[in-house]
């Protein structure tokens, strides 16, 4: 999709109702840090679409992207952030499960997954609760600028492990500074959401 448009048009926090949209929506999971705002600008072409933060658990919202007026992005708040009173995690995570459940609109959700670690006990339990709600999630290893060349196939082995992943998932590996991936990405963002150049 050649972007001509690009709006933050509803924010959710805890308490507000999740838009009725009408446009198919693709949605974006991952742990704090694990770069989802870095992915969102890459994707994009934005700088600062997603605001980046060295703070972790900055994203405490769902975000709903418009782009072209064709479909969503839909940015989850990240989860797994120990610094967080247990109370704040357990609204986020009502959050998620309340939009991954309840949306009409939802074609794909992207889990991202630091490539460099194995997954945590917070990436696994995110993945089994996609696959629970009926989605099979697409694997972003982020962070692949991070690997020497050598160390990837080793790593994506390792993701696929810890996060015991059904056969035939897709898995891409993502550089927000060399946008490896990117290209990828959309492709199965268009294809989800049925968009034809």
């Amino acid at each position: 999709m050649v972007i001509k448009e690009v709006n933050l048009e509803t924010v959710c926090g805890v308490t507000s109702k999740l838009p009725e949209n009408t446009l198919p929506e693709v949605a974006f999971a991952g742990k704090s840090n694990v770069g989802k705002s870095s992915l969102i600008n890459a994707l994009m072409n934005r700088k600062s679409l997603a605001r980046t933060s060295a703070q972790p658990g900055k994203t405490q919202t769902i975000n709903f992207y418009n782009i072209n007026d064709a479909m969503y992005l839909v940015d989850l708040p990240g989860y797994g952030y120990a610094k967080v009173a247990e109370s704040e995690k357990a609204k986020w995570g009502k959050m998620i499960e309340n939009y991954l459940h309840t949306s009409k609109q939802l074609r794909r959700v992207f889990l991202l997954i630091d490539i460099r670690h194995d997954p945590s006990a917070n990436d696994k339990l995110m993945y089994d609760w996609i696959i629970h709600q009926g989605f099979d999630p697409i694997i972003v290893a982020t962070k692949l600028d991070k690997l020497k060349r050598s160390q990837v196939q080793k790593c994506i082995k390792a993701v696929k492990e810890g996060l015991k992943v059904k056969p035939g998932t897709v898995i891409v590996p993502f550089s927000a500074v060399t946008k490896q991936g990117r290209e990828e990405i959309w492709q199965i963002m268009d294809e989800a959401v049925g968009y034809e150049e």
